[in-house]
């Protein structure tokens, strides 16, 4: 686990491609500057969304995959699989979790990353488009994401062959949806993947982390809206709604995966620190010269398809080691 930037543990010290050079640019100059003008309110959400949404659908369809839409209660469901692949959630699938902020994107925005695990993996993934702010809390973000995981577990799929995986908010959604399967009696999946994700819902610390003014794309102004919106009552925060502050122990091994200059790379320090601290194995790799949720805004770039194949051999790791544990 690196929380230096010791260039040992960093993934790519020496060369950034020049599309994620690109992007970093755009993020700097353009992204970060409009969220930072842009006052994040409930009136404004809707709005927000529908343009990313609309946006979104413009992209061509990604290849390589066949889809299948699934409705549940108030949300819908996504499964995405290998075109032509014979495995069944039975096999094994990974559950993914979307980011946006606690209140944008969904399907559409995300398929994209979704394609491309599941062509990696072979597997299919599952991914939800869970209810966001201002339709509910956050902590009801969460009850969707449970939803869709007894679901997969009523459909065939082992809790010992599924995967959770999420970036940025999608992340917060992997642990704290675990946590919550733990906590009600259910079985906990094989293993649990943040892609940049966001753990503390307290920016107090973030404030004081270097990436603060470091950060090209997220305006921790932003965060600490959204949070005061989904997630105060009567003006307090619980902190047990953090998943750095849960009781971690009885979770499965972590892959936690951060940009070095990204403000959020203090949630994933900080809970690589403290799984360990109880037990859980977990990895935490940093890239450099990337932006937050590099790997889902652009799965196509170098960086993003090395890091997605490092997600891949994660969660085969995982489930061949549920087999393993089954035949022995």
């Amino acid at each position: 686990m690196d929380t230096t930037a010791d260039p040992l543990s960093v993934q790519n010290p020496n060369r950034t491609s020049a599309a994620a050079r690109a992007l970093t640019v755009v993020a700097r100059t353009m992204i970060r500057p409009m969220g930072e003008l842009m006052p994040v309110t409930v009136g404004a959400m809707p709005a927000i969304n529908t343009v990313i949404n609309s946006l979104a659908k413009l992209r061509p369809a990604p290849g390589g995959v066949e889809r299948e839409q699934v409705r549940l209660n108030g949300f819908r469901m996504e499964i995405v699989r290998p075109a032509g692949a014979s495995k069944s959630l039975r096999d094994g699938a990974v559950l993914y979790m979307h980011g946006g902020g606690f209140f944008l994107c969904g399907l559409d925005t995300h398929r994209p990353v979704v394609a491309a695990l599941a062509r990696r993996t072979g597997l299919p993934v599952v991914s939800v488009e869970y209810r966001q702010l201002p339709a509910t809390d956050i902590a009801g973000s969460v009850t969707d994401c449970l939803t869709a995981y007894t679901w997969l577990l009523a459909h065939g799929a082992p809790a010992a062959r599924i995967v959770f995986a999420g970036d940025s908010a999608g992340g917060y959604m992997t642990f704290a949806t675990a946590l919550r399967a733990r906590d009600n009696g259910l079985p906990v999946p094989a293993g649990l993947v943040g892609l940049c994700p966001a753990l503390d819902l307290d920016c107090t610390e973030k404030r004081n982390h270097p990436n603060y003014r470091r950060d090209a794309l997220i305006p921790l102004s932003a965060l600490e809206s959204v949070v005061k919106l989904g997630a105060l009552v009567d003006g307090r925060l619980d902190p047990q709604l953090s998943p750095v502050n849960a009781r971690l122990a009885g979770l499965p091994p972590a892959l936690l995966i951060v940009a070095e200059d990204e403000v959020l790379r203090h949630d994933s320090e900080i809970m690589a620190q403290r799984l360990a601290q109880s037990g859980v194995p977990a990895t935490l790799e940093i890239w450099r010269g990337q932006v937050h949720a590099f790997m889902a805004i652009f799965p196509n770039m170098p960086e993003s398809r090395a890091a997605l194949a490092h997600v891949a051999r994660f969660v085969r790791e995982r489930i061949e080691a549920a087999e393993i544990a089954r035949t022995a």
